[in-house]
């Protein structure tokens, strides 16, 4: 790994922002942190775009933004007054540690850090170095360029694109979803994960008092975090295939729970999936990925509670079905033609607005980001073995269309997720930044190896 002087990001969203404060923390280099929204700065979507009633998936305890420091957000938050280890803050306050993180390290590294609000719309890699060419004239030259994208929004939907219906929403993070819609309305959410839990809330908050369709392929909704039983977890990595480790969770989900069965295998996940070859990989991805999902990155109690309630009302059903066929109806909504899993004939409802909550986009081909696009189309980015991220190395070096991994791009966050696998949670980002600092500066005498 080289040692750099000066390090340009893109992108200034949690792991951008985490990835800049390690390495002022550990060096004495130079950082450009380059973010072209400026209300997205230290939080990206995740946090920037968050509404009051949403709450962080994961227990405050286990939220720190560093792993040599475990106790570092709860601390923060007893000082504010705002919660303990046990609660889930809710995202906005975790949103203000982040910034309040960054402008603390903005007053200690003083010249050392420069946050720029500019679009970056190429980079070049000369022998010795990179230079991001941004929006409107001006370059910033660096030894070294670490892209931090974060999660791209969903990959549009052809079907309801076609209608041109102002009712379809393709992005759930960008438009005031409740906006005009009464009590008589149903809303239609296309998938049924995280982020179309994410979308009830902020129907529900926003006073919506209509009815919620949610349909996915296989209809499963976000488990929620409870209460386990006290065990003593594996030490070591599970041996085999994906066969014999589905069959080994099984067993051991009867002995200490489901829920400690999924949470023990945290340190060795990403080594499961390095392990595993291409085939086992996509037979993972095809069969168990929504399985797997749904148990491992759950819900808060207060969150899986309301859902519950809603259900209750008959104001949110989930089914597991596939959308077939989308005609606009009127200027206020649409008609979906869907077909319930395992049945043949085609249902039809209308919506007064459908909601694209599909997930993040993986494929780089398929996004629309200008700066990916031409490094995809020159060969210095390529889309990982499945589609689901960008191509890089064990150390987070780009891989390009050669098969080469370059000494002086990096791709950091949710995209690297090909070869990572767990990388979109926070103490995963976080030990994937904090590892690169290290690295980069050529601090890697420091021990503490966090939690």
């Amino acid at each position: 790994m080289l040692i750099a002087h000066h390090v340009a990001i893109v992108g200034g969203g949690f792991s951008g922002t985490l990835l800049a404060i390690n390495l002022l923390r550990y060096g004495a280099l130079r950082v450009t942190l380059v973010e072209r929204e400026p209300d997205r700065l230290a939080q990206g979507c995740a946090y920037g775009a968050a509404q009051p009633n949403h709450v962080l998936n994961v227990r405050a305890g286990n939220m720190s933004a560093f792993p040599d420091e475990p106790d570092h957000f709860v601390q923060w938050l007893e000082r504010e007054g705002l919660g303990t280890a046990s609660c889930f803050a809710t995202r906005r306050d975790y949103g203000r540690y982040l910034s309040a993180l960054l402008a603390d390290m903005q007053r200690q590294a003083g010249d050392r850090l420069t946050i720029m609000s500019r679009n970056v719309e190429d980079a070049f890699f000369p022998p010795r170095g990179g230079c991001l060419m941004l929006a409107g004239g001006g370059r910033v030259e660096a030894d070294m360029v670490v892209l931090a994208p974060g999660n791209l929004p969903p990959h549009d939907l052809a079907l309801f694109r076609r209608s041109a219906s102002p009712a379809y929403v393709p992005d759930p993070w960008a438009a005031d979803l409740g906006e005009g819609l009464t009590a008589d309305d149903r809303v239609l959410l296309v998938g049924t994960g995280l982020t179309a839990v994410d979308c009830v809330m902020t129907l529900d908050a926003a006073g919506f008092r209509g009815r919620i369709v949610a349909i996915s392929r296989r209809g499963l909704m976000p488990q929620v975090h409870a209460p386990a039983p006290g065990f003593e977890p594996r030490r070591e990595r599970p041996r085999g295939g994906i066969t014999e480790l589905v069959r080994e969770v099984r067993a051991r989900a009867r002995e200490v729970g489901w829920r400690n069965a999924i949470d023990e295998l945290r340190p060795f996940t990403q080594d499961i999936w390095g392990a595993a070859d291409f085939s086992e990989q996509s037979r993972f991805l095809r069969h168990l990925r929504p399985y797997w999902d749904i148990h491992r990155h759950r819900i808060a109690p207060r969150v899986s509670g309301r859902l519950e309630e809603l259900r209750a009302q008959g104001r949110l059903q989930s089914h597991a079905g596939k959308i077939v066929w989308v005609k606009p109806r009127d200027a206020r909504g649409l008609e979906i033609g869907w077909r319930a899993r395992g049945r043949r004939e085609v249902e039809s409802l209308l919506a007064a607005r459908a909601i694209n909550c599909t997930g993040p986009l993986g494929d780089i081909g398929r996004s629309r980001d200008v700066l990916l696009q031409r490094l995809h189309r020159r060969g210095l980015l390529r889309a990982d073995p499945h589609h689901i991220g960008i191509d890089v190395d064990r150390a987070g070096r780009a891989v390009g269309a050669d098969g080469i991994a370059h000494e002086r791009l990096h791709v950091v966050g949710p995209m690297t997720r090909g070869a990572h696998w767990e990388i979109v949670a926070v103490p995963d980002i976080r030990k994937q930044v904090w590892t690169l600092a290290r690295s980069m500066t050529g601090s890697h005498w420091v021990a503490a190896e966090g939690l």
